[in-house]
């Protein structure tokens, strides 16, 4: 991973992104949708997650997101991924998935070229961390963060697409509780 994308204030709020290998799109399944969720719900209930905004596309995830202290943020992010990267396997080879061997074979191909990784590697390496230290910054990662599903033709406004937090930034209960963000740095929870 790059010196200039790496975790350094784990207190201040960061956009990151992670994709899945070969820009798989295995989130195009309720189950898998919901395994993302579930998990990111734990971070922020056990680990100190603050998530201020979120998207999870069909091969990738962009978050808005912090430490609490004394949690460190890249901590968080390898035990999410590690998580996730086990469970996803599990569910692929449980769930009536079509494209099973497929999937299987790109995550063991993957895994291949990675000595930490043992059969299945879902996630690529890295997250390709900003820090958003600057308003401007962390504003158009917000907006960017919610017209992806737009972007791509899902919806035709961000807050219709129910896996992200542009229903919160809406004023209404979206699948994960969110840390709203509002001009001048102000925050306060929803």
């Amino acid at each position: 991973m790059s010196h200039q994308y790496r975790v350094r204030n784990h207190e201040e709020i960061h956009f990151v992104t992670f994709t899945i290998v070969d820009w798989v799109d295995i989130f195009i399944r309720p189950a898998y949708k919901q395994l993302i969720i579930d998990s990111l719900l734990y971070c922020q209930q056990n680990k100190g997650l603050e998530v201020y905004a979120f998207c999870l596309m069909t091969n990738h995830l962009h978050l808005l997101i912090s430490a609490k202290l004394p949690a460190r943020l890249s901590d968080i992010i390898r035990d999410f991924k590690k998580h996730t990267n086990k469970q996803i396997i599990k569910l692929i080879k449980e769930e009536n998935e079509s494209r099973r061997d497929w999937m299987l074979y790109r995550f063991q191909y993957n895994a291949r070229f990675d000595d930490r990784i043992q059969e299945y590697k879902v996630w690529q390496d890295g997250y390709h961390s900003i820090e958003c230290d600057r308003e401007e910054i962390l504003f158009q990662k917000l907006d960017y963060i919610h017209d992806n599903p737009v972007r791509a033709e899902i919806v035709s406004h961000p807050e219709h697409y129910i896996y992200s937090s542009a229903i919160n930034y809406a004023g209404e209960q979206g699948l994960l509780e969110v840390i709203l963000l509002e001009r001048g740095f102000i925050s306060v929870k929803f």
